[in-house]
């Protein structure tokens, strides 16, 4: 992760607040890290297009540009779109007003203000590359990804395709790179910018290691810097384009775009304060489509989060580890007559109690891993959710069909069957535990902590559920469950009292 720090409005944001562009970039870069180190979002990398390693790579790959002959010098003049860093077609412009009420030209997209630029820039030769754009994405027709943008890409390339402008008067723009040997002229900020994911994995010496097998993950509102200019410029400079390019679309509120003028921007530090981390991570994963815009408002979030993290999983947990219902506090045995992987044995039909829906169950916790895993590498984590939710009510179908709490441990027979119950649940638990940890990391961890379940013990790779339906030994079996902590997820309480405490969250705008 990280901040891309260079460009005039970044320029212009400073020199507004009072300050330096470095200072400024060094404040808002500290509140991005305070912000995923709240969402606890781990990186390997937090790169900054200011450091002096982003700065070379940025020179050597200009260079590599230079002498590959795709730059020249040339006059540019055309609508400028300072808020997006780039020159509009009068395609993307509408009629609107200024912050004063002047009428003015606009983005068709974000409504920001354009202005009309003419100015003497190094031009890159992106209209050379039609063919070889092509040719990679025929070959690959999985590079973009969901597929509405790859086909949205293929008819960018089918239309006029005009030679891009890549640096900037160094005397309108100082806050950015000079270009090698010309003082007089910026590195554009795209180019700065896009070059930081080979900076961040060694270039220009040591990128091989990982180039070109990288997976990008950007914003539709950025598709064609990432789709058509970088790959160009990678195949300019002698490189591969990177192996795909994952596409998110946006969330709007209550149908309509977040808008600071409109008031409707949602601030995910609040969010995470009301919801908790987990809860909000939860909801995003398993609401956000990547190929289509989604609705955020407060009353989805509690009534998703309450009823499938508070209800359905903690309450399932709450339920099969009582004391009532298991007073040794251990991971109970199963009894394979009670339930048997084939009914078909006249001493299993005399013992079972087990019925169809109980081996569906079975069935569909046992696949899971395989299907979450498939869907999380295909960028499909709303489907890998929506799986494990499904499961999630299954599980609590098959202990309320049960009802072990009705079941007398007095009994030989009904303790067997008891504790066959507890255990497929455990089990199913665990599966389930194992699988959200990268979604709800704290409470996944709480979950597994609960069921005894140790670090080494957590991983998706060798996952296996039930092993002694398989007749295999189960190595939590007997086991001493782990202590109770507590509710694993509370429910959020009633709206009108969470939204009170958001409004007491937020401060006000005199003082930010």
């Amino acid at each position: 992760s990280g901040t891309d720090e260079h460009g005039l409005k970044i320029q212009q944001a400073a020199a507004a607040a009072g300050t330096s562009p470095a200072e400024l970039c060094e404040r808002v870069s500290g509140l991005f890290r305070q912000a995923l180190t709240q969402a606890g979002v781990a990186y390997t990398d937090f790169t900054r297009t200011s450091e002096p390693r982003h700065q070379r790579a940025v020179r050597h790959f200009w260079g590599a540009l230079r002498d590959g002959g795709v730059l020249y010098k040339g006059s540019y003049e055309g609508w400028y779109c300072t808020a997006e860093e780039s020159f509009l077609p009068e395609s993307q412009l509408a009629e609107g007003t200024d912050a004063r009420g002047r009428p003015c030209k606009v983005s068709l997209e974000t409504g920001h203000e354009v202005h009309w630029t003419k100015e003497e820039n190094y031009m890159f030769r992106l209209s050379a590359f039609r063919d070889p754009l092509q040719n990679w994405l025929r070959d690959n027709p999985r590079a973009i990804f969901p597929d509405p943008f790859y086909q949205c890409v293929l008819r960018w390339l089918d239309e006029d395709l005009p030679d891009l402008s890549v640096s900037r008067e160094r005397n309108r723009l100082q806050w950015g790179i000079p270009v090698p040997s010309d003082p007089t002229q910026t590195i554009y900020v795209w180019v700065d910018a896009l070059v930081n994911y080979l900076s961040v994995v060694g270039y220009p010496e040591s990128h091989g290691v990982w180039w070109p097998a990288v997976h990008h993950v950007v914003g539709k509102d950025i598709l064609k810097f990432h789709a058509l200019y970088w790959p160009a410029l990678l195949l300019a400079a002698g490189l591969e384009p990177p192996e795909r390019i994952l596409v998110h679309s946006h969330w709007t509120v209550r149908g309509q775009k977040m808008s600071k003028s409109l008031g409707n921007v949602v601030d995910p530090s609040v969010c995470m304060g009301q919801y908790g981390v987990d809860g909000f991570r939860y909801f995003l994963l398993r609401q956000g489509v990547p190929e289509r815009d989604c609705d955020y408002y407060d009353e989805k979030v509690v009534k998703l989060v309450n009823s499938e993290l508070a209800d359905a999983l903690g309450g399932l947990l709450n339920r099969s580890t009582a004391p009532s219902i298991n007073p040794s506090n251990t991971y109970p045995c199963f009894s394979e007559p009670c339930f048997p992987k084939v009914l078909d044995s006249r001493e299993a039909r005399g013992t079972a109690r087990v019925c169809a829906e109980d081996y569906r169950l079975v069935a569909a916790v046992a696949s899971l891993p395989v299907q979450v895993d498939s869907y999380f590498e295909g960028f499909q984590i709303y489907k890998a959710l929506e799986c494990i939710a499904q499961c999630v009510r299954q599980t609590n179908g098959f202990f309320q069909r049960h009802r072990p709490w009705k079941l007398d441990r007095r009994n030989a027979v009904e303790q067997l069957w008891l504790d066959t119950i507890l255990h497929v649940t455990l089990e199913c638990l665990r599966v389930y535990g194992t699988l959200l940890q990268p979604v709800v990391p704290h409470m996944a961890d709480k979950l597994l902590s609960r069921l005894a379940v140790r670090p080494g013990e957590r991983r998706l790779s060798g996952l296996t559920f039930l092993a002694r339906y398989d007749g295999k030994p189960c190595p939590f079996e007997g086991r001493q469950l782990g202590p109770d902590t507590g509710i694993l997820f509370h429910r959020l309480g009633k709206l009108e009292t969470m939204k009170k405490k958001k409004q007491e969250a937020q401060v006000p705008d005199k003082q930010l």
